[in-house]
């Protein structure tokens, strides 16, 4: 298993990630006109990001990114905190607001997203040397109570309109049931990354199965929700 994740677990993520943004290439013309073309657009760009993120074997034996072997930017951190850690969160954040309805939930994230934008902005300035060669746990912590508070706001104006009748159809509940379950699965991990610097293989391992593992349900939600759900006038 070990030796099938060190050769594989990257293809097969970034399978599932493609599926899920050609699906919504394919599947655009169905959702235009509502608040999911957004979204369609985001796992475009997650997609294209992680590829981007695999500069760092360009690096590495003489490649042709090798003249960055002696800076900051051998290291890829800094992209997946810059795209993932707190891009994905704001693309939440403008996500919802566009979903929820109620004025007091769009309020709270609004201001919860400038508060993690401001803070997440200011720990990295504070720490920059810190920014390339690590992941900050506050930043994926703050990021997740962000994840939670936009999904649970859903959740609970679908539990009190008519949408509960619904909710089976709906492309919104799928994405929110996802994350929801991603981040939740995810989030404990940031915790122990302290054993990623000190190469203990045996955790590392353990962290890419459940990468993989919670991956592979995200994305394969969010492709047969975007067959199978029909489009909301939001």
């Amino acid at each position: 298993m070990n030796d099938f994740l060190l050769e594989y677990y990257n293809l097969i993520t970034y399978c599932f990630e493609f599926l899920a943004a050609a699906t919504g290439i394919i599947l655009y013309k169905k959702y235009k006109h509502t608040a999911a073309k957004f979204f369609v657009i985001f796992l475009i760009m997650v997609f294209a990001c992680d590829l981007a993120n695999m500069y760092i074997f360009l690096v590495k034996d003489n490649g042709i990114l090798s003249f960055l072997e002696d800076t900051v930017l051998r290291r890829n951190f800094w992209w997946t905190t810059l795209y993932w850690k707190i891009g994905a969160i704001i693309f939440v954040v403008f996500y919802y607001n566009k979903v929820l309805k109620r004025p007091l939930f769009i309020k709270i994230i609004k201001i919860s997203g400038y508060s993690f934008v401001l803070y997440s902005v200011l720990l990295v300035l504070i720490n920059l040397d810190e920014y390339f060669v690590k992941f900050f746990p506050s930043i994926s912590v703050f990021g997740a109570v962000i994840i939670f508070m936009c999904t649970v706001f859903y959740f609970i104006e679908t539990l009190i309109s008519d949408k509960i009748l619904t909710f089976y159809k709906s492309l919104n509940f799928y994405i929110s049931a996802a994350i929801f379950i991603w981040w939740l699965i995810i989030t404990p991990l940031v915790f122990y990354d302290i054993y990623n610097s000190h190469r203990d293989w045996n955790f590392i391992f353990l962290k890419w199965q459940i990468y993989l593992f919670a991956n592979i349900l995200m994305y394969s939600t969010f492709t047969f929700a975007l067959i199978w759900c029909r489009p909301e006038n939001d």
